[in-house]
Order: structure tokens, then C-alpha cells, then sequence
């Protein structure tokens, strides 16, 4: 009989398993994605004050806040980069297999009413607080400060947004940089996912329309979605260094002088956030009869990622993946209702930080706002969120708000300063919402995987290798 080596052994000198010490993986703690995603923002704080004390200046910034602000930019580039084909690809698919659903619609426009709900709870809740704490009266800027801003929201704007420009949802704008001899065009592109959503589901209604032509079609891009997926998983796994960067640039360029004039404001909103997030939110979770934690375990990857990346689209792919991966919610759903939300569902971009701002802008002013306009600040968040959706949004929505009641756009400028901090909060409302909804109707009309919601996570990472992925359960009539 042959001796078990001491290789082999364990602590206690018993077989380890059977498994020799070389094969032995690293504690999973270590792996977690979650606590990648910690490493990185801790270190990202120390680097940013490392950064700040070399000094420099938002034109002229020094070596190492240059470079953590490549390397976070590029890192939101490569993210949104894969938006567009993500959303094409992931919509017209879920178009394909919803036809084999009896209650797609009932699922969309429940999805809708979810959203105008949470929009309503939260713009509640900021009214409530500017009430209260009436930051527009305890701060410490100046009418200096004010400055109406480069992007305005209308609702004419948001109409005419819904048409299509082209194929692609695609736009470009140019912009000369310097004077004389050295001047130079630069060129940025953008694209409107809303508009992204309209071509995408044109197209896969008509496939839907044209049969069995169409299916060689629909075969290519449900391969092409696979493809993209696993592309998202190599640039996600590469979130903890985008971390680190992201807030190395935070910590280093942002405005934390500000704070001491705005404190109360920037109090006021993440206390409204906090309400939301760990008050409002748990709430629908369990009336609906979910599991509190589970819900916070399986989203709280992508709600980490909002946070740092301060961009919803940016997050969307990593947000559909958990909602999917670790809430349980069908994949021909969630590639619909998430990056629908991704556009419209921002309860801290256009619902709570638009009624708290608008109400400072009031007291700031000395300008008293009756009933009505509260009503109207109720109305343009539920109703006006999708006016934010390919710009900036918070900005956008804000000055939407203001100008529907009357109040000065230039009040904007005041709150400029500290924008980048509160943005942050905001956005990770924003990724938390929109994986909470379709979570919520998915349990409501019976197709929510319950095992999968409630089973344990594995490492807090949202994703497992796609080649070992099986298919997800098909909604069901409900």
C-alpha cells in the first residue's frame, strides 16, 4: 500500500480531499469579484490623495492624475463601446423569443409602471427632504456660482429624440479646438440608446412578421449576442483596476472643496439615496416575497460598478448579467426591461437629485413654489425620465424640472461643482432600480427562477463560463 504524501496532507495530516497541493485553487474571498471591486476603491483613494498632494490643476494636472484619468476613461470607453450591438443583439433576440409568450405585453407595460412607481416614491421623498432640511438656505454659494448649463432638457427635445437619425441611433458633433494655425477639429460620436431600442425592436417585429425567411437572421444574431457576451466578460473582469482608477481620478480632480458650501445639499442627497437603496427598495422586495438579502448579494456587483463608473449605459451589460445570472429573471425578459431602464429608470438621476435641486434652486432664489408646481415636479420625474436617455442625464433632467416651473436654469450652475460626488450615489440608485423591477415583475407574473434567486452565490461573481451556461428557463403565460 502506498503512503499518502505529505503533499497530499492536510493540517491535521488526513488526505487533503485527494487533491495534490499544486492543483489547489486560492480562497475564494480571494477570486470574489466583489471584494476585487473594494480592493480597488480603497486603493483608488489612496492613489487619488497620493495624486492630490503632487498638486497640478484641472488644465494642467500632474503625471498620476493624468494617467488614472486615461486609464478610467478608457475603461468607460471599452464598456460603452459594446452598448449598441449589446442592446441590438439582446433586444431583437428577446423579440424572437417572446413570441412564444402569451403575455409580452402585460410584461412591458407592467415593467412601465414599476418604473413610474419607484420614480414617484423617490421624488416624494425628495421633496419631503428639501422641505425639511432646506439646503437652499444653509449654503455658502454666491449668485457668482450660477451658470446656466451647456445641456438643456425640453420635452420637444425628447420627442423628436425618438426618431431615429440613422440606422445605428449614431450622431457626431464637431468641435474646433484653439485659434490660428494651431486650431484642429475634433469630432465626438455619440448614440441615443433610446433610439438604439426603437431600431432594434422595428427590426425584430419584422423578422417576427417575415417567418421562416427570417430565421437564418435570427440564428446569426443570437450567436452574434454570445459573442458580445463573452467580450463583456473579459472587459467586466478588468473592473477592479477600473475601480482604482476611477476613483484615484475622483479623489484627485473632483470638487471636495465644495463640500464645505454645499455640504448640507450633498448630505441631503445621499441621505435620500440611503432611503431609497436600504429603505424603499427592501421593501417592494419583500411584500413581494423575496429574499432581502439575496436581492442585495445577486445585484450589488453591478451596483458597485454604477458607483465607480458613474455611467448606468457603462453598467447596463454587467447589470443585465446579474439579472439574469443571479436574480433569476429569463433572459428573453431582462434583455428587454434592462436596457429599457438603462434609459428611462434613474430614480437618483431623474427623480430624486431633480426635486431636492429644483427645491434648492427655489430657496436659493427666494422664490416660494406653491402646490402645483410640487404636482409638476411629481409629473416631470414619472413622466420625463426618458428625456435623459443618451445625454447627460441628471443635467438634462434637472433642467427639464426647472424650466417646467419657471425657475432660473442659471441655478444649475451652483450645484456644478459638486455634481461628479453626488453623481456616484446616484448612479448606483439608478443600476439598483433597474435590476430590482424586472426582478419584481418576473416574480408578480410566475417567471422568476426562484431556485436560481435564492441559491448561494458563488464568490459574489456574477459571471460563470459561458460554455458552461445552459439555457435559461422560457417565460411562461401567466
Amino acid at each position: 500500500m502506498t503512503s499518502t504524501t505529505a503533499e497530499n496532507k492536510g493540517p491535521g495530516g488526513e488526505p487533503a480531499q485527494g487533491r495534490p497541493a499544486s492543483t489547489r485553487k486560492a480562497p475564494r474571498w480571494l477570486t470574489s469579484f466583489g471584494v476585487q471591486i473594494i480592493a480597488g476603491l480603497i486603493a483608488g483613494v489612496v492613489v487619488g490623495l497620493i495624486a492630490r498632494s503632487l498638486g497640478g490643476t484641472p488644465l494642467q494636472p500632474n503625471w498620476l492624475t493624468a494617467t488614472v484619468t486615461t486609464i478610467g476613461g478608457s475603461y468607460v470607453s471599452l464598456l460603452t463601446a459594446a452598448v449598441v450591438p449589446l442592446v441590438f443583439t439582446a433586444v431583437v433576440s428577446s423579440i424572437a423569443n417572446l413570441r412564444r409568450v402569451s403575455n409580452a405585453a402585460r410584461l412591458a407595460v407592467q415593467t412601465l409602471i414599476w418604473f413610474a412607481i419607484t420614480a414617484f416614491v423617490a421624488v416624494v421623498i425628495g421633496i419631503a427632504l428639501g422641505l425639511i432640511v432646506q439646503p437652499g438656505v444653509h449654503t455658502g454659494v454666491t449668485k457668482a456660482d450660477a451658470a446656466t448649463p451647456s445641456h438643456v432638457g425640453s420635452w420637444w427635445a425628447f420627442l423628436t429624440g425618438l426618431v431615429p437619425s440613422n440606422v445605428f441611433g449614431l450622431s457626431a458633433q464637431s468641435q474646433v479646438v484653439g485659434t490660428g494655425p494651431a486650431a484642429s477639429v475634433t469630432t465626438a460620436v455619440s448614440f441615443n440608446v433610446l433610439q438604439v431600442i426603437v431600431i432594434s425592436a422595428a427590426i425584430g417585429i419584422a423578422a417576427l412578421a417575415v417567418g421562416k425567411k427570417a430565421e437564418p437572421f435570427l440564428n446569426l444574431t443570437s450567436s452574434v449576442l454570445s459573442i458580445i457576451q463573452k467580450v463583456l466578460w473579459w472587459i467586466i473582469r478588468l473592473a477592479p483596476i477600473g475601480t482604482l482608477a476611477l476613483i484615484a481620478k475622483a479623489v484627485a480632480t473632483y470638487g471636495w472643496d465644495a463640500l464645505g458650501s454645499l455640504g448640507v445639499f450633498v448630505i441631503s442627497i445621499y441621505v435620500g439615496l440611503v432611503i431609497i437603496l436600504f429603505v424603499v427598495y427592501p421593501i417592494i422586495v419583500r411584500s413581494n416575497g423575496l429574499s432581502i438579502k439575496q436581492y442585495f448579494s445577486g445585484a450589488w456587483p453591478a451596483i458597485q460598478l454604477g458607483f465607480v463608473s458613474r455611467s448606468s449605459m457603462g453598467t447596463m451589460p454587467l447589470t443585465e448579467r446579474v439579472t439574469e445570472r443571479n436574480l433569476g429573471v429569463p433572459r428573453a425578459y431582462a434583455s428587454f426591461a434592462v436596457p429599457l431602464g438603462a434609459t428611462t429608470k434613474m430614480d437618483g438621476c431623474a427623480a430624486l437629485y431633480p426635486a431636492l435641486a429644483s427645491i434648492f434652486v427655489a430657496q436659493f432664489y427666494g422664490i416660494h413654489l406653491n402646490l402645483g408646481q410640487y404636482l409638476l415636479i411629481v409629473v416631470v420625474a414619472v413622466v420625463g425620465s426618458a428625456a435623459t436617455a443618451g445625454t447627460t442625464g441628471a443635467t438634462v433632467m434637472l433642467t427639464l424640472t426647472l424650466s417646467t416651473l419657471g425657475l432660473p436654469l442659471a441655478g444649475v450652475g451652483l450645484l456644478l461643482a459638486i455634481d461628479p460626488i453626488i453623481d456616484m450615489g446616484r448612479t448606483a440608485i439608478n443600476v439598483a432600480g433597474q435590476a430590482l423591477i424586472p426582478t419584481i415583475v418576473a416574480k408578480r407574473n410566475g417567471i422568476l427562477d426562484l431556485e436560481l434567486y435564492n441559491a448561494r452565490r458563488n464568490g459574489d461573481d456574477p459571471f460563470v463560463d459561458d460554455a458552461a451556461d445552459v439555457s435559461e428557463p422560457e417565460p411562461v403565460a401567466a
